[in-house]
């Protein structure tokens, strides 16, 4: 779990990400792995796109609304949930200063 940049949803399949550059598919939806994964390291920042925030690298939250990945990948965030994601990223950027 802890080498999984990104899932990307697309119906009943995920695509899973890792950090080695590897993907894999698997015959689950996002919804199924939003309720398994730990949400304090795991956030659901589009309808497509859940993303390990340990390994977003930048977020741009203008009209461009998105984050980088370790990988260089770039998600668009979802823009009712703008507000929320901006402080969970926020937060989570905090634990790890502290």
């Amino acid at each position: 779990v802890d080498d999984v940049l990104c899932l990307q949803g697309e119906g009943n399949y995920t695509f899973l990400y890792k950090r080695d550059r590897k993907r894999y598919v698997v015959s689950k939806t996002l919804k199924e792995f939003e309720k398994t994964l730990d949400g304090s390291m795991f956030l659901r920042i589009h309808k497509s796109y859940i993303v390990n925030l340990a390994y977003v690298q930048r977020s741009v939250f203008n009209k461009d609304r998105q984050v980088q990945l370790a990988d260089g990948r770039e998600v668009a965030i979802s823009r009712r949930r703008m507000k929320e994601i901006s402080q969970q990223l926020t937060l989570f950027w905090q634990k790890l200063l502290n």
